[in-house]
């Protein structure tokens, strides 16, 4: 399953977000990845079991407890929670989901097969938010660069 280019882009196209995995420490990728897409305007809906609020952004406690209104969930849980997420997920009629580079297992992949899910795997999402900016820029331009850039 590699991502293409109208994968990516439909995913980014839709601007409601929820990020499973964010965390309340600023230094966390998770964290950073969410502060991000909201620099970035989208409405993100941060998930996150142990806390109440992000940076000032209610957090939901599950991927269940999200509104309705919410199609698309970014997954940066470590390996051990993300067939977990992924199953709330598809119960919750997501369509597309983006499983961060580290998070992604063979059990959660086995889960979407079958399911209209638009999937993302093998990519970091800050490489694809324009303007991508630091190392995220770079490791563009090397993937650009050595043809595994998705197309």
């Amino acid at each position: 399953m590699k991502a293409t280019k109208a994968s990516i882009d439909a995913f980014l196209s839709i601007r409601k977000v929820a990020i499973a995995g964010v965390s309340k420490d600023p230094k966390k990728f998770g964290h950073l990845v969410f502060k991000r897409l909201k620099e970035k305007g989208f409405d993100v809906y941060p998930i996150n079991p142990g806390t109440d609020h992000i940076a000032g952004v209610p957090c939901f406690r599950s991927v269940g407890a999200l509104p309705l209104n919410v199609h698309s969930l970014v997954i940066l849980t470590p390996k051990k929670h993300t067939a977990e997420v992924v199953s709330e997920a598809i119960a919750k009629g997501i369509d597309n989901i983006w499983i961060q580079q580290m998070s992604d297992t063979q059990e959660a992949i086995d889960l979407i097969r079958g399911h209209p899910i638009n999937l993302i795997l093998k990519e970091c999402i800050l490489m694809h938010i324009d303007p991508v900016t630091g190392i995220h820029k770079f490791h563009r331009s090397l993937k650009k660069l050595f043809g595994s850039y998705p197309k």
